[in-house]
């Protein structure tokens, strides 16, 4: 028999983290200390625990978590382990949750208190596009922060008050500082992340930091190579904002896009990967030997070979009010940022594929009823069947097949939606609390220009597609062969992940690509 165990549950990764640190510090030599970040993740563990015969000790559960609160979970848990202690910690005096806690579950301990936030303070507009910005910004950065309303939060009126704010949002930092509607560079330079390069001249350069990126990155510098990642967001792409991933290998079950990001950032760092943050690339010169990127700042990088993973984003919607409502009520992704905004209130979410119904879940974490519009007649062409079957047992999701959206109306916000079935012959207006949009994919490759071969939808071509392409002949002649798999129709410039013409557009197989390119890369450099 093993050591007892101790579980710590929050949704909050950082909460999370630094709970199990504390725990392991104080209690680790006789327990064993435990964490999980969603309520089926912990029911899994514990079911695995009791199958070695490991016993827990104590359940330390948040109240305020998406999908199944801590009284819901502590109800299952003492089912699999009755005899363990239970901690039910909240963020507010959650007076319900505390008689509920106390007659189901018979909990042992509530824990109402919350020591005060010593970092950032974002007082914004809920429904300003640049307010968006900003707290999205931040979060997938993971960066911590405290979001105030001025309309209805005093602190957030005495702030404004103090530093004569004369526009939303606006950034206080604890050293008494602020910015005032920044841009996303400003915010990474005031935060500490590096947004300049340490030198002008690496072995491998990314360009872009999703899955694909990321695992390059980690390969390459664990093999010896110098490398350099440049992204423009946030680390783990497009990625990075999904909710749950639930079929990545390894993790039976599932982390978030977030937790993925950090733990493959914190792997490659550990390496000494750089990754620029809030900086992308506009442009890039393949003359000469090195291949050179520059960057927004109109600095450039040289490399002795670059990996092209900048992914892609969702295609705009094309219709009537989307455009002016964006960042206000209407988004392009999972924008989880947004999540309290939506409780209570009905969410639609447009698209039909894993993204789209992984935000339909964990939205129906808040919000009353979440429907999801598709405009094909089933889900089971373009979604996963574990998700379908999540969605088909969630009571507060429909699916509306055979629907599209013509217009979003609202003033400051998003208010109503126009829905058509029927080829667009009939139509029905419904009111909608936000609007979440993931309708395809588009390939972020106009920074390139003319330098590297696409196909007609702007994927980057490699391997055998890349070989016929214009000039791709000429250019290897030098190297007395065809390109590499995963090499673009200029060698020593490879792709890897989504942005690849003929990809298979799932975290997996990006960060594959990503692992393999840096085989190749090595190949090119031992014979260039």
């Amino acid at each position: 028999m093993g050591k007892p165990a101790i579980l710590t549950l929050d949704d909050d990764t950082n909460v999370l983290r630094a709970v199990e640190r504390d725990l392991r510090r104080e209690y680790g030599r006789d327990f064993r200390i435990a964490r999980a970040d969603s309520g089926s993740a912990a029911l899994e563990l514990l079911e695995a625990l009791k199958k070695r015969g490991d016993p827990s000790a104590l359940f330390l559960v948040d109240q305020r978590m998406p999908g199944m609160s801590g009284v819901e979970f502590l109800e299952k848990a003492i089912q699999i382990d009755p005899e363990a202690k239970r901690v039910l910690l909240t963020a507010y005096a959650d007076t319900d949750a505390a008689i509920r806690a106390i007659n189901e579950v018979q909990i042992d301990h509530y824990g109402a208190h919350r020591p005060p936030f010593e970092g950032i303070r974002v007082v914004g507009n809920p429904w300003d596009p640049v307010s968006h910005q900003v707290k999205d910004f931040l979060s997938r950065n993971q960066i911590p922060y405290l979001w105030l309303d001025p309309e209805v939060s005093q602190e957030a009126q005495d702030l404004l008050d103090s530093a004569d704010v004369p526009i939303l949002p606006c950034l206080f930092f604890a050293d008494g500082s602020n910015l005032v509607r920044p841009g996303d560079r400003q915010i990474a330079d005031k935060v500490g992340l590096q947004t300049t390069a340490s030198g002008p001249f690496y072995d491998l350069v990314v360009a872009g930091g999703g899955p694909a990126g990321l695992a390059a990155a980690v390969y390459g510098a664990s093999e010896g190579l110098r490398t350099l990642v440049v992204e423009e967001k946030a680390p783990g792409g497009q990625a990075g904002m999904s909710s749950r991933i639930e079929n990545y290998l390894g993790f039976p079950g599932g982390l978030s896009g977030a937790e993925l990001a950090r733990r493959a950032v914190s792997q490659a760092k550990r390496f000494g990967v750089e990754i620029l943050n809030a900086q992308r690339v506009v442009g890039l010169d393949t003359t000469g030997p090195s291949r050179t990127v520059i960057l927004g700042d109109g600095s450039t990088v040289r490399s002795r070979a670059l990996l092209i993973a900048t992914g892609v984003s969702y295609r705009q919607l094309d219709a009537k009010g989307i455009l002016d409502l964006t960042g206000a009520g209407v988004y392009y992704g999972a924008a989880m940022t947004e999540g309290e905004q939506v409780r209570g209130g009905h969410v639609f979410v447009v698209g039909g594929a894993n993204s789209a119904g992984q935000a339909a879940m964990y939205f129906s974490g808040y919000a009353e009823q979440v429907t999801m519009l598709v405009r094909g007649e089933s889900l089971s062409s373009s979604m996963s069947q574990y998700l379908i079957d999540q969605i088909d047992s969630t009571g507060n999701i429909d699916v509306r097949t055979g629907t599209q959206l013509q217009e979003a109306i609202g003033g400051e916000r998003l208010e109503e939606l126009v829905l058509a079935t029927g080829g667009g012959s009939d139509t029905e207006r419904v009111a909608a609390s936000a609007l979440f949009i993931f309708i395809g994919a588009r390939p972020r490759t106009d920074w390139m220009g003319d330098a590297v071969a696409r196909d007609e939808r702007g994927f980057v071509l490699s391997g055998l597609d890349a070989a016929g392409a214009d000039g791709a002949e000429a250019a290897y002649a030098l190297y007395q062969r065809a390109p590499f798999m995963l090499e673009t129709s200029v060698p020593g410039v490879f792709v890897a992940g989504d942005v690849r013409h003929g990809s298979v557009k799932r975290v997996a197989s990006a960060v594959g690509e990503g692992s393999m390119a840096v085989m190749y890369v090595h190949h090119y450099l031992s014979s260039a």
